[in-house]
């Protein structure tokens, strides 16, 4: 609705593809729907303010992935067009000083290296031609200096030391892998003793710096950091990153510092925040370079603790807490031209709005609270944002710094929404745990009738320091259940983030108690507000903590519903300690190690309750789930069919934590659907 029917037309024809031709049939939501939606991220606004570069990513079923191209629109939503169309990926788009270029990845030559393209006449040239994959780019402010990544072995003195050592490895005759210390692997990965490191050289050419030499430590953090864990100073002379150099304590410790290193390597990295033994990390600095922001946490081996906005003058200055009294934790944040504005997301009450915080003051203004808003970015005096909500992907759009003359910049998805029905969200309170109050999301079924009685899908996040918030969920979207014919119900039990941190905090050492007893309230919650509901047709779904309460549930709440679904949880909270990788999640939750403190894994462990187990349960794990093991997915199929509990097991050998493979989602959606509609619609033959 918010571009040109010119546009609109470029829009559908350039983007058509097999998923898309679906979508144009008007249907209820779906998977496929999901998949077909084109996802925006990255935008990146060029110097003189005329037009934003982003990245648009396309599924393709055929292949089973997805691909990155690079696209232009306008601050005022006109000229909406795709830059880059090579079968490769493109992303990371960066504007060159001058705003006649853009320098972004690409793997067109057959691995990642960066790319320059000419916005005039379209030329393109290689910029590196390193011999490992590049990642992570970004340029200094006026435009003279790359920086990048690449994994490499953090004793060897150059690339070539690397290329060298993993020829060598691929040549050998044994396949053993001895470790002297943790990570083994990581989320996905095995360790191979590489280390995510930043390189700086001339735009113009010249050799690759490593300027984190000897660091045995990644920038940006694994597995989900990026750019925003590095940052050129004003004058383009050095660079501002976060890394944990921690050692034998890297698996149980959150202590990321930032590190200062000189562009030519001339001198080994300095830490800024030594004193800090929390988590440092988004280093921004201030147009004029003169201040430097950055985001902290104050309370160390915890991942979600709030990140404080702190500023430092730059160099030598002292350090000052901006937002100590403001309860939320910031997501991302961008700087004011001017530099008396800090621009930051952050999760609030079941939302992520965006907020202007005056940087003398410390003052707090909302500018926009309904939606998630993502990827900000300023120039002069505008705002340019992503943002998606319960029934859209992310579009980019644009507001005044006041906050006023909302604008919309792309539609890249209308065609496909307006052919997809979908659920109507709504948002509701009810009285939890300790009468205090809790939020929660109801979307309705697509084609609603409220004379008509649903069943419903119970939707259990994950975290637990996680939320259901208004967003477009790519794993786990209602609308899929709501297409479905039920009604998604979502609780952001006490645990969640954006309700305070006290709230955050609360379910230390007890999570089976307030997280089950907000869950129980806010379904009967649910029910009784919303009387078109079926409280006799009701399953309840969940991943990762949502899986481990799944088995809670299963052994603690066992009458309630008529079957479950259980995505990549624990069932014995004890072992998962010595399995898992991150062990400050447990040792943080469940307040020590096993050993020093072994009531706080026993209280709340599933695996003690195994023999009031009834209700059917689908089983679904990923082999490269290094988070929660597969033998946890295993243990539980096991518990359930020993028992005699109808009960299914799909097992992925090629997805980790998150079910990523667009086929594989299919398959994931359509069992997780067929196994709700034989047991909430129906009879439950088995």
């Amino acid at each position: 609705m918010f571009i040109s029917r010119v546009c609109r037309y470029i829009v559908m024809m350039c983007c058509l593809s097999a998923i898309g031709a679906y979508a144009q049939e008007k249907h209820p939501f779906s998977v496929r729907d999901m998949l077909a939606m084109e996802r925006i991220s990255d935008p990146r606004v060029s110097p003189n303010g005329d037009l934003v570069a982003f990245v648009l990513r396309t599924t393709d079923l055929e292949a089973n992935k997805g691909r990155t191209d690079i696209w232009l629109v306008a601050p005022d939503g006109t000229r909406l067009r795709k830059l880059t169309e090579d079968p490769a990926n493109d992303s990371d788009p960066r504007w060159s000083a001058d705003g006649q270029s853009i320098y972004f990845l690409s793997t067109r030559s057959g691995s990642s290296q960066v790319w320059k393209i000419n916005l005039h006449d379209q030329s393109l040239k290689q910029i590196t031609d390193q011999p490992l994959d590049v990642s992570n780019l970004i340029l200094s402010p006026d435009g003279k200096r790359l920086a990048f990544t690449m994994e490499v072995f953090a004793d060897c003195p150059d690339i070539e030391c690397t290329e060298k050592r993993l020829k060598e490895v691929e040549e050998r005759k044994v396949t053993g892998i001895v470790f002297d210390r943790l990570f083994i692997r990581h989320w996905d990965t095995w360790k191979d003793g590489r280390r995510s490191h930043i390189f700086v050289r001339p735009v113009d050419g010249g050799t690759a710096i490593d300027i984190m030499k000897g660091m045995d430590a990644d920038s940006p953090s694994k597995p989900f950091g990026g750019v925003e864990d590095m940052a050129f100073t004003a004058d383009g002379e050095g660079i501002v990153f976060s890394a944990r150099d921690a050692g034998r304590t890297e698996a149980w410790s959150t202590d990321f510092d930032l590190y200062f290193s000189p562009a030519d390597g001339s001198k080994p990295p300095q830490c800024l925040t030594e004193k800090n033994e929390a988590w440092d990390a988004h280093p921004l600095f201030s147009q004029s370079g003169k201040t430097l922001a950055y985001l902290a946490m104050e309370r160390p081996g915890y991942e979600a603790d709030r990140f404080r906005i702190v500023l430092q003058s730059w160099p030598e200055g002292k350090k000052r807490v901006l937002t100590e009294d403001w309860d939320r934790s910031v997501n991302t944040m961008a700087w004011a031209e001017d530099g008396k504005t800090i621009y930051a997301t952050a999760n609030n009450l079941g939302q992520c709005s965006l907020y202007a915080i005056n940087v003398r003051s410390g003052k707090v203004t909302p500018l926009i609270k309904k939606g998630t808003v993502r990827s900000v970015a300023v120039k002069g005096d505008r705002i340019v944002f992503g943002m998606d909500h319960l029934k859209s992907p992310v579009e980019l759009y644009s507001i005044q710094t006041n906050g006023l003359d909302f604008q919309g910049l792309t539609g890249i998805n209308q065609e496909r929404l307006a052919a997809a029905n979908m659920g109507e969200p709504e948002q509701f309170t009810f009285k939890g745990w300790n009468d205090e109050t809790v939020y929660g999301y109801v979307v309705r079924p697509v084609d609603f009738d409220p004379g008509k009685k649903y069943p419903v899908a119970f939707l259990i996040h994950g975290g637990p320091q996680g939320t259901f918030s208004n967003d477009f969920h790519y794993r786990w979207s209602p609308q899929a259940y709501a297409g479905a014919g039920y009604a998604a119900v979502m609780v952001d039990f006490h645990g969640s983030v954006g309700y305070g941190q006290a709230f955050t905090d609360s379910i230390r050492g007890d999570y089976g108690g307030k997280p089950l007893e907000d869950l129980q309230k806010g379904l009967a919650a649910a029910l009784e507000k919303y009387p078109w509901m079926d409280p006799e047709r009701v399953g309840a779904l969940g991943a990762s903590f949502g899986g481990y309460m799944i088995n809670w549930i299963e052994g603690n709440w066992p009458d309630r519903f008529r079957c479950l679904v259980n995505h990549d949880g624990n069932l014995d909270e004890r072992m998962a300690y010595f399995d898992t990788e991150e062990l400050w999640f447990p040792e943080w939750d469940h307040e020590g190690t096993p050993w020093d403190n072994p009531e706080g894994y026993e209280k709340d462990n599933p695996i003690n309750f195994v023999q009031n187990w009834k209700t059917p349960m689908l089983l679904i794990h990923g082999a490269l789930d290094f988070r929660v093991v597969e033998t946890q997915g295993m243990s539980t199929f096991t518990a359930l069919q020993r028992r005699g509990i109808p009960s299914k097991f799909l097992y992925f050998p090629d997805e980790s934590h998150w079910v990523l493979k667009p086929q594989n989602s299919i398959q994931w959606h359509e069992t997780v659907i067929g196994w709700l509609d034989q047991w909430v619609k129906g009879d439950g033959e088995y």
